[in-house]
């Protein structure tokens, strides 16, 4: 778990060419894709569904992140798994019964991670590190890209850090190199970037520093 991974977010991508797009950042390193699901109703922002995840599936080796930035996610959890998904993120905030429904994707065979908003404390996913297999901490709020990082999820990572040693701790929203040695140092080990790695000049570059930051 020591091996940083960096899952370049397609929400900074042209979607007008997501295919040689999602090329760009394989053949530079990433080891994930993360997909960000909206629905215009748990954050503002629309993004895309299942059918365009089963198309990037098919574009793709590396494993898609998918995130559910959406409301009721349990309605949608096998439309997503079958459409290719590696990874279904949904948030704590948006279902009552997070057990359960970790519980319902892995059962679709497709590993399981709750995600947490800036204002949410770590204590709230504390019940489901047991079994979940990633927590996707918000270092912006969700819903658009290219905000500032809030280092008030540092200490979120540690405390998640100090319960589950040997849990996936992604991070999302204003990671860059010099923000990425912040997240690395609390204990993440997964880390989002969108337009750091989308808008660089050279991604392979971009996706290095990350990795060595």
């Amino acid at each position: 778990m020591n091996k940083t991974l960096v899952a370049p977010s397609i929400l900074s991508a042209d979607f007008a060419n997501l295919s040689s797009e999602i090329a760009k950042i394989e053949q530079a390193g990433a080891d994930w894709v993360h997909v960000d699901v909206m629905d215009g109703h748990f954050v503002p922002n629309i993004t895309i569904g299942a059918p365009v995840v089963k198309s990037l599936r098919q574009a793709t080796s590396l494993p898609l992140d998918v995130h559910l930035m959406i409301e009721n996610p349990e309605k949608y959890i096998k439309d997503f798994a079958e459409a290719g998904s590696d990874i279904i993120t949904i948030h704590q905030e948006a279902v009552e019964d997070l057990p359960s429904i970790i519980n319902k994707i892995k059962a679709f065979g497709v590993k399981a991670g709750v995600s947490i908003k800036p204002n949410t404390p770590p204590e709230a996913v504390f019940e489901v590190l047991g079994i979940v297999d990633m927590v996707l901490v918000m270092s912006v709020e969700p819903g658009f890209g290219g905000q500032s990082f809030m280092e008030s999820s540092l200490p979120k990572i540690q405390a998640l850090r100090e319960k589950a040693p040997l849990l996936y701790i992604e991070v999302d929203g204003g990671i860059n190199p010099q923000t990425a040695k912040l997240v690395k140092d609390a204990g993440a080990n997964v880390l989002v970037a969108g337009s750091s790695v989308y808008n660089s000049a050279d991604i392979k570059m971009a996706i290095k520093s990350l990795k060595n930051a």
